[in-house]
């Protein structure tokens, strides 16, 4: 077999990166925090967008000064919330107001005053029937303010004269803004025109169409942290047996991907940690004391006899956290690690804040979940977990694998690749064995 050219190995590198930034930020500017690698989107446009279709079913617009991907979502409760530069997360209120100066943009002149604009909004507010605080409340004008600020960061707004922040000063401020109603246009992804309500939006944004569950199968793997098989239907989890291997190393092409295949799941993992708006390890308060909490939940609920059913092994996807379990480790980190480490002082006088927001934490990471929650997408797995082929050919037996109202909270098989691992050195020095990630496996 021929080696591929130097020309070959560029092409590939180049339109990795292009599809890798798409991913990570579906809206590109040519003059934003991406402009450097916004030529390389342009380049290998025609490419770029017949693979995303192919491979995610997701459309990619690409214009002279934007990109825009067009993810699909996952249904109900599977969302990557909007933070602020706090890192805290946007409110229904600021969603609110989002919505409402998007509203207001698409027709907008191409300039506009910050006053009218906010006045504006406040007209459409009324025409959706939504009630706005006119109190002047700095709750109210702070989350006004923040959702404004999107729109900057994504180029739908460009602060000509003054900022939007000034919408947050005690006397209301004044700035000019300039606006780009295609952007603008661009921002929301889902079929507006055909969706009754919020939450009819969501499921019609998630279907996979023709695609069927290979596109929801690739959708999961490259957006979320692991894909479970007891999440999966029964032809999801037949296709993704059969293909896996060819799945794997078709991510690993296109995006640089490194596929973790285990008897509960497939974990897709990237060497760079890029793609993701979540790092374990992490820094502040909370992500070190969730990756703390997690090594202690598996050394105390590691199970015995975990494995592949093939080789005589119990699919294990989860087991509870006893109740009562999580506040005792949380309360013994914050007296071992809580002063030392600096921890936030808020989780010091509150350790039931901390303990919520290391729960929610690893939740997100798809570490640990709420026991008998599975999917709610209309596509799902029943709550009972009663799940065979329809032909009596089950792909793997999932009815089990993860315990269904025992506890509250169930700690996930992923959450073992964040525990302590400790090697015995043998008698004879040699290095022991362990699987391709240094670990043993769940």
């Amino acid at each position: 077999m021929a080696l591929p050219s130097s020309h070959d190995v560029a092409l590939t590198a180049e339109r990795r990166i292009a599809a890798r930034l798409l991913l990570r930020h579906p809206l590109v500017t040519a003059d934003g925090p991406h402009a450097d690698t916004f030529p390389l989107v342009r380049r290998h446009a025609d490419w770029l967008v017949q693979r995303f279709q192919q491979v995610l079913g997701y459309r990619l617009l690409v214009e002279a000064s934007y990109a825009r991907l067009f993810k699909a979502g996952l249904g109900p409760g599977a969302g990557h919330r909007i933070e602020r530069s706090t890192g805290t997360p946007f409110t229904p209120r600021t969603y609110a107001y989002l919505a409402l100066a998007l509203s207001v943009l698409v027709t907008a002149p191409e300039q506009l005053l910050l006053s009218r604009l906010v006045t504006d909004l406040r007209a459409a507010a009324a025409d959706a029937g939504l009630v706005l605080d006119d109190s002047g409340r700095a709750v109210e004008k702070r989350a006004l303010a923040a959702a404004l600020r999107q729109l900057v960061l994504w180029g739908a707004l460009t602060e000509t004269e003054g900022s939007v922040g000034s919408v947050a000063a005690e006397q209301d401020g004044e700035a000019l803004l300039t606006v780009d109603r295609d952007i603008a246009r661009s921002i929301v992804a889902g079929p507006l025109s055909h969706s009754s309500d919020g939450a009819d939006l969501v499921l019609r944004a998630a279907d996979p169409g023709f695609g069927g569950p290979r596109t929801y199968v690739r959708r999961q793997l490259v957006e979320t942290s692991a894909v479970y098989l007891d999440e999966l239907t029964d032809a999801e989890r037949e296709w993704l047996r059969t293909r896996q291997r060819r799945e794997a190393q078709a991510f690993a092409e296109l995006l640089g991907l490194e596929a973790e295949i285990r008897a509960e799941g497939i974990a897709m993992i990237d060497p760079e940690d890029e793609l993701t708006d979540l790092q374990l390890p992490g820094t502040g308060t909370v992500a070190q004391a969730a990756l703390l909490l997690v090594d202690r939940l598996v050394a105390r609920l590691r199970p015995e006899g975990a494995g592949h059913p093939a080789t005589g092994g119990r699919l294990i996807v989860g087991v509870p956290i006893p109740p009562g379990l999580v506040g005792e480790l949380v309360d013994e980190l914050l007296g071992q690690y809580g002063q030392r480490a600096n921890w936030h002082r808020g989780y010091l006088e509150d350790p039931s804040a901390l303990r919520a927001d290391a729960l929610e934490f690893l939740s997100r990471m798809r570490l640990v979940a709420r026991a008998g929650r599975l999917r709610s997408d209309g596509h799902g797995v029943p709550p009972e977990y009663q799940v065979s082929a329809g032909d009596g050919r089950a792909v793997t037996d999932v009815s089990t694998a993860r315990p269904g109202t025992t506890g509250e909270w169930v700690l996930l098989a992923a959450a073992a690749r964040y525990a302590t691992t400790v090697s015995i050195k043998r008698a004879d020095r040699r290095p022991p064995q362990t699987d391709r990630n240094g670990e043993t496996p769940t």
